[in-house]
């Protein structure tokens, strides 16, 4: 008969080999897993071992899927304003009057349908100063800032300048007219839900009744 020997953990030895391990659990907690899945460096070991690289926030993950799936197509300052062989009316030439319009200041809504365009115009003088603020309810549209010179009879195909092309979902910037005639926006909606532009103007302008 072989008789074996088991030895046994006190009461004491039991403690003591928890408390090792609740202690090492917190080490690799504080020093591994907050900085790797939470983005927490409490002691700032998840940036000295290199734990905080594997973090990454949803927000910015979404927000990188975003950008990544728009692909809008590329703009080309060859799409500015209108053809080469539309003439430019020597009316743009005309000087600028002693007096501007008087400064006002609007808010105004544009409903851009699905999958549609729509265009935004004000009227200015030569050298009148606007200050103008858009932004979208959601989405993003593709907008072309233009102007058109005033003409007694334009002709059918109409010169127009252009003075921003871009995709955006909100804009702010100052604006003076090179020429007095009508100024703004064709704002292109090619998602399939209606978009609400707000357009807030300042400055010296008259909008069209």
């Amino acid at each position: 008969m072989t008789t074996t020997n088991q030895h046994q953990l006190t009461k004491r030895q039991l403690l003591k080999s928890l408390l090792i391990a609740i202690v090492i659990a917190a080490v690799v907690l504080l020093t591994a897993v907050l900085p790797a899945e939470y983005g927490i460096d409490p002691l700032g070991t998840g940036e000295l071992f290199g734990f905080s690289k594997l973090y990454q926030d949803e927000n910015i993950s979404e927000e990188k899927e975003t950008a990544s799936s728009l692909n809008f197509k590329q703009i080309k300052m060859e799409k500015l304003g209108s053809p080469s062989s539309v003439t430019k009316p020597m009316e743009a030439a005309n000087p600028a009057p002693a007096n501007q319009y008087p400064t006002r200041e609007d808010t105004i809504t544009v409903i851009v349908p699905a999958e549609k365009g729509i265009e935004y115009k004000f009227k200015s003088l030569k050298y009148g100063s606007t200050n103008y603020e858009w932004t979208t309810d959601k989405g993003i549209v593709y907008i072309d800032f233009h102007g058109e010179v005033k003409q007694e009879q334009p002709p059918q195909n109409v010169f127009y300048e252009s003075y921003t092309l871009a995709y955006s979902n909100n804009m702010a910037g100052t604006f003076t007219a090179p020429f007095e005639g009508k100024h703004g926006w064709y704002f292109r909606n090619e998602t399939t839900e209606d978009i609400v532009v707000t357009l807030r103007l300042k400055g010296q302008y008259e909008l069209f009744k």
